[in-house]
């Protein structure tokens, strides 16, 4: 079971390793594609506004070796969410989604 306890400034906190699964840029953007179901490349592309396909390329790979993301069998190039990063997209990343979405006014005011 989660523990709620967790030393501020600890290296080994728990928040630090959920953290680190959107610390980059595009990764959550991908993740967040991916709820609405399993993608070509092309159209992860397509839908993802701004997106090379480098970027799209290493967040990719990056969500594979998390185990967030895998490639569709038989098809080098769709992708869909494992059951871990659907847990992932569809709980906290969701969460923390609505919740930018509360206090958008302010935190774009506080920027």
């Amino acid at each position: 079971m989660p523990s709620d306890d967790c030393v501020p400034f600890g290296a080994d906190c728990h928040v630090r390793l959920g953290a680190g699964l959107i610390s980059h840029t595009w990764d959550p953007v991908v993740l967040a594609t991916l709820r609405g179901g399993a993608a070509p490349r092309r159209d992860l592309l397509r839908s993802i506004g701004g997106i090379s396909d480098k970027s799209l390329h290493e967040s990719l790979v990056r969500l594979i070796d998390a185990g967030l993301v895998s490639r569709v069998a038989d098809s080098g190039s769709t992708y869909d969410l494992t059951p871990l990063g659907t847990s992932f997209a569809t709980g906290p990343l969701l969460a923390l989604a609505r919740w930018a979405e509360e206090h958008a006014v302010d935190l774009v005011g506080a920027a």
